[in-house]
């Protein structure tokens, strides 16, 4: 599944930056000081949420409970697409933010260290935690090389795919979004005012066509069920090993994933538009051109086009039906911000969860991972022992996410981000 994009609000490894104020909004304040946006801070929780309630149905491996009807039952209203829509608004968001936060005089050197010392560090000790929690045989080389570096959804395999930690996917898209962000600025600045919503239309239209593309002509799954599931062993009795993290899984040589869904999902190529809709909103946002600080048709429209993904097949679920929604949603958040709007997201605890959010989205598998060893496997649970077990992985995947933000992440940021 999913993660985070970062640095929310101005600079988010600035903590402390300050909220907007109540002023009246104006085009030339909001370009002269890029104010911090603690709404779409605090949404980044929710959107991690998401990714996290889908994890723990499906990688916390409890028999029998898993095997039960009420499972079947309970999964058909929490698809993959649930943990799809928070990798999508994360993309989007990636792209608003980094266009926010980049501020006129910024190197490129600048600006690609900031993004390495942002992700890598949280990255890598997550990595290093599955490994040691899974037993990670460090001889396949191909399991874990190609993760840590960030390259591994690049080929069509699970291999590398699902090699490690399977929520680092996201970031391997990532990747390729602060490598471009430079390179096609230019492009994106040249882009008169009032054909900024006409250029958005045309890359969504684009974003349509290329999934079409992979529904037509590319081998894969062409019906309307949502196929994804735990892959289950024989027994009633709770496995010690979630199967993306079992000695039977790192041992395969080769295991296939389908063309057309690797396309969709997860080849970061088909990803870079949905980040590039996130920069084109935060212009429009800057320039003054979306206005709207309403949220209701924004998440109406949301909500009638997540439900649209339980009618299309897997190409259009995992985030086409959703980027024109969650792109307002971002840019309308924005807007609020500027206007000194204040909801739920812009509290001081959900802004606090909003940034560690992304240590959070990585080392929960990890922690799952170790709640499966150590306390599931062998034995056999129901749906309370599910929850229990959910409940645990969230409080002790927000503690060491905390641990990470506030003692890794924070730290490097002050240290080595700073401009020279």
């Amino acid at each position: 599944m999913t993660r985070p994009p970062e640095v929310l609000s101005a600079p988010r490894d600035e903590p402390g930056a300050v909220a907007p104020d109540t002023r009246a909004y104006s085009v030339e304040r909001a370009l002269r000081e890029r104010p911090a946006l603690p709404s779409l801070t605090g949404a980044r929780w929710w959107a991690a949420f998401a990714v996290f309630v889908l994890h723990a149905l499906v990688f916390l491996p409890v028999y029998p409970f898993q095997k039960s009807e009420l499972f079947r039952h309970i999964h058909e209203w929490v698809p993959m697409q649930l943990g799809a829509a928070g990798v999508t608004f994360f993309f989007v968001l990636s792209g608003f933010i980094i266009y926010w936060s980049f501020r006129p005089g910024m190197s490129v050197r600048a600006f690609y260290r900031r993004r390495v010392l942002k992700i890598y560090p949280t990255h890598l000790l997550a990595a290093a935690a599955f490994i040691v929690v899974a037993s990670v045989p460090l001889s396949r080389m191909v399991v874990w090389v190609p993760n840590l570096l960030l390259v591994h959804t690049w080929v069509p395999k699970w291999t590398t795919v699902g090699g490690l930690n399977v929520p680092a996917w996201s970031l391997a898209a990532e990747v390729l979004f602060y490598l471009s962000f430079p390179l096609v600025l230019p492009l994106i600045r040249r882009i008169p005012t009032e054909r900024l919503l006409l250029s958005m239309g045309l890359l969504m239209l684009g974003i349509v066509a290329l999934h079409t593309a992979y529904f037509l002509w590319v081998d894969g799954p062409k019906g309307v069920a949502n196929a994804f599931a735990p892959r289950l062993v024989p027994g009633d009795t709770s496995p010690y090993f979630e199967l993306h993290a079992s000695p039977a899984w790192f041992a395969q040589p080769d295991i296939p994933v389908s063309p057309s869904y690797w396309l969709s999902y997860t080849f970061p190529a088909s990803r870079l538009p949905e980040f590039f809709l996130g920069v084109l909103a935060a212009r429009m946002v800057l320039e003054g051109r979306w206005r709207t600080t309403s949220l209701t048709f924004p998440l109406l429209t949301l909500a009638v086009a997540y439900a649209a993904t339980w009618v299309v097949p897997v190409n259009y679920k995992m985030s086409v039906l959703l980027l024109a929604p969650m792109t307002a949603v971002v840019a309308t958040m924005a807007a609020r911000d500027l206007r000194g709007i204040r909801g739920l997201n812009a509290h001081p605890r959900m802004v606090w969860l909003g940034n560690i959010s992304f240590a959070f989205y990585l080392i929960q598998f990890p922690v799952m991972v170790l709640i499966t060893r150590n306390l599931i496997g062998g034995r056999e649970f129901g749906i309370v022992g599910w929850a229990g077990f959910a409940l645990l992985s969230l409080v002790v995947a927000t503690a060491v996410a905390a641990a990470l933000y506030h003692w890794v992440d924070v730290p490097i940021m002050r240290r080595f981000a700073r401009a020279k």
